[in-house]
């Protein structure tokens, strides 16, 4: 497979996916619960994802394709040799609220979960991130990679919080107080996929979060790897994308083993 070739038409898509995502933002944004009151789901994630879809199923008839609002297609991804994991719209509450930061992500990933190629695009800062691996990331085009920022205590990083946080203790709130005194800034912006993006970007040095699902990471874990990032589990094991929902500490590498270190204290 030339996934340089795939790179692009996977661009191309991501970009259609947005002109969908900014129709519907500049309207009213009609939107329905999923889960619970705050896992919300909107037109625009529907239509953005079956063109999505669509898309990935005639140029590639051969895969399988995993969506988050249910869009499925091609083989099972238990069994196809190559698996598309798409979420149309990362950051839908921002993205309802009409706060800037969402973005749309497709990954392609082999029968291991190994992310071969990805694509993170943010439709109001046209924005495009992409990755192949062993290729390097990039944005718009231009090489990225992670800052070199050496200490903890120098750091912005970022994380978010699990949609059943109100009934659930393990909900991130000891590990973001923890942070708290040990870093520069620290952040919660809303999207994922962003989040990994803006490590590689240099624009942040750490991110962490629990309960992620394989569409909400596989471009962004490409992505901050391809930028010379690391990204391992909790507890330091690398490929956390293994499990259906893990825990995930994504970094510029030099600061990893001390967001590990907080992270073990709690």
């Amino acid at each position: 497979m030339d996934f340089s070739a795939a790179v692009d038409t996977v661009a191309a898509i991501a970009r259609a996916a947005g002109d969908i995502i900014l129709r519907h933002y500049a309207a009213p944004v009609a939107q329905s619960a999923k889960t619970t009151a705050i896992d919300i789901v909107t037109a625009a994630d529907t239509e953005a994802e079956a063109l999505i879809v669509a898309a990935l199923r005639d140029h590639f008839p051969d895969h399988a394709i995993l969506g988050e609002e249910g869009g499925a297609a091609g083989q099972s991804a238990a069994t196809a040799d190559y698996c598309w994991y798409v979420d149309p719209i990362d950051g839908t509450v921002n993205f309802a609220a009409r706060l800037p930061y969402f973005c749309t992500s497709i990954a392609l990933a082999d029968q291991e979960r190994r992310p071969l190629l990805g694509v993170v695009y943010d439709p109001t800062r046209r924005e495009l991130f992409s990755a192949v691996r062993g290729s390097g990331a990039f944005l718009n085009g231009q090489p990225l990679r992670v800052s070199s920022t050496p200490t903890l205590l120098q750091s912005v990083v970022t994380t978010g919080f699990p949609y059943d946080r109100f009934t659930n203790p393990d909900n991130n709130l000891k590990e973001w107080t923890a942070f708290l005194t040990k870093v520069r800034g620290e952040r919660r912006l809303g999207a994922a996929a962003l989040d990994f993006a803006y490590v590689a970007a240099a624009r942040l040095d750490g991110y962490w979060e629990k309960d992620l699902k394989l569409w909400d990471v596989m471009a962004g874990i490409l992505l901050v790897q391809e930028a010379g990032g690391t990204v391992t589990d909790y507890a330091g094991a690398d490929r956390p994308q293994r499990l259906e929902r893990g825990r995930y500490v994504a970094s510029n590498g030099h600061i990893h083993g001390e967001m590990l270190a907080v992270l073990a204290s709690v």
